[in-house]
């Protein structure tokens, strides 16, 4: 039987509700944590008992090179200006992991996204990096589906 190899890190793509805009640099994933809650009843033994609290979902970060496409700074404009309803604004992210064959192999989901954070490149007469430009997701679900 052999053993599979562990996915490489730098093999992704992004797919975001009808965005095309989908090459990015690097993707950050933030934690997902669970809040416990302590309690304890009075004639319980003096250990505390641990229940299920508040899911946190932190923020993905995606940052890409600056091209000629609006969409994802367009994306955050309309957050800016306050688009109504909300729903028109949040989108459902799909981060695809690829294997060396270049296949689909894993997948996490974040769910009810919008870009909280725009961070526009910063600019250097005598760099010679490229241009990168930074969206912040706030989200209301991230989760493993492949």
């Amino acid at each position: 039987m052999t053993r599979p190899d562990p996915l490489r890190n730098f093999r992704f793509y992004l797919e975001i509700d009808g965005l095309s805009q989908a090459g990015f640099s690097e993707v950050t994933i933030g934690d997902l944590s669970n809040d416990p809650i302590e309690y304890r009843e009075g004639d319980e033994i003096p250990t505390v008992r641990k229940l299920n609290g508040l899911v946190k979902y932190a923020n993905v970060t995606c940052k890409w090179g600056i091209t000629d496409s609006m969409e994802l700074a367009d994306w955050h404009q309309e957050v800016a200006q306050g688009a109504t309803p909300l729903e028109s604004i949040r989108k459902t992210v799909v981060i695809h992991i690829r294997d060396e064959a270049g296949q689909d192999r894993a997948a996490f989901e974040i769910t009810r996204a919008w870009p909280c954070k725009y961070d526009p490149t910063d600019l250097n007469g005598t760099g010679n990096e490229v241009a990168i430009d930074t969206l912040e997701l706030c989200n209301e679900g991230i989760r493993r589906i492949a």
